[in-house]
């Protein structure tokens, strides 16, 4: 397993080593001890699993209180995946970083608590993602994945959104309220 940090302090791309023959591969998704011993402590209390068509986006969502640290991974396809940095005190607040993930390059994206995440869908996909809390709808929130005041450069102008990501308000309107 190789570690990447990435431009902002807590984004890191992990690059799993999975074990090939002509038969296919076998890799270690997740191993708490070896992830501990990188820096990466979190506690994975839960596992999502999505479907999603290709031009679907889904973002840009995160929890408040107490947020959710992500280990993010595409079973099947191909998604270009975000984080924005929302921790209001920090140097690189307002900042965003890419990563593309595909079945095929054997990559985690692992976002810690106090980032808005979201993704947009290339190829259809299956991506899974560990979280650090529950969910809690009543700390669910969302903004716009076009919010000007971030700039993010997805590689879509007109997304398939979901009605609640189609209303998502700016950030500074409401995101934290």
């Amino acid at each position: 397993m190789e570690i990447i940090d990435l431009s902002i302090p807590g984004l890191k791309l992990i690059k799993l080593k999975p074990l090939q023959d002509e038969r296919g591969f076998f890799k270690e998704f997740y191993q708490q001890e070896r992830y501990h011993k990188k820096g990466m402590e979190d506690v994975f209390l839960q596992d999502n699993f999505s479907s999603s068509k290709k031009g679907v986006l889904r973002g840009m969502h995160f929890q408040s209180l107490p947020g959710q640290a992500k280990l993010v991974s595409v079973i099947h396809g191909k998604i270009f995946d975000v984080a924005v940095d929302i921790r209001k005190d920090s140097p690189t607040f307002g900042q965003w970083e890419g990563v593309y993930l595909d079945a095929n390059n054997h990559e985690q994206f692992f976002i810690p608590v106090g980032f808005a995440h979201g993704f947009y869908v290339i190829e259809d996909a299956l991506v899974h993602y560990k979280v650090s809390a529950l969910y809690n709808p009543s700390t669910e929130k969302t903004f716009r994945f076009d919010d000007p005041a971030f700039g993010i450069k997805w590689p879509t102008s007109h997304p398939i959104l979901s009605p609640k990501d189609q209303n998502a308000p700016l950030f500074n309107e409401g995101a934290f309220a």
